[in-house]
């Protein structure tokens, strides 16, 4: 089946201006135009599409992809250096994850800390401590007189 920008950018959520910018900065190259020169899509071109769009959310630069899909493009000779570039970027990936979970750890912290009870007392000895940490060390206090 054949598709036009316009039902390729409904279909998978990304606007027919980047689905252009991608194509421009040479993600698209496998596909074609009409007689007319529109870009026509197939469904093979949306699995690639996919898998782009893919390596875009979790981060891959646009240099990185255009050269996956170079790499696409000159077939099966290429599988070494496209499982190259997707494990490099996995690792990539998985370290991101380890740093967003630390850093929910500490957003979970700080809300159980405000459900509390005794919230009010908690957050007042924390900025208790601000202020003799400041004045230990000479410098000017910014946060708020108690």
């Amino acid at each position: 089946m054949r598709y036009s920008i316009k039902d390729v950018a409904a279909q998978i959520g990304l606007s027919a201006y980047t689905l252009r910018y991608y194509d421009k900065a040479g993600l698209l190259p496998f596909v074609a135009r009409d007689a007319a020169g529109y870009r026509s899509f197939t469904d093979g071109d949306l699995q690639l599409l996919h898998t782009i769009i893919c390596l875009k959310n979790t981060g891959m630069t646009i240099a990185d992809i255009r050269r996956y899909v170079d790499a696409v493009m000159a077939g099966p000779k290429s599988i070494p250096v496209r499982k190259a570039l997707l494990t490099q970027h996995r690792a990539r990936v998985v370290a991101r994850q380890h740093q967003l979970a630390t850093n929910l750890r500490e957003v979970d912290y700080k809300l159980s800390l405000y459900a509390a009870p005794d919230a009010p007392a908690k957050v007042e000895q924390e900025l208790a401590a601000a202020h003799a940490d400041k004045a230990a060390n000479g410098l000017p206090d910014p946060f708020p007189i108690r």
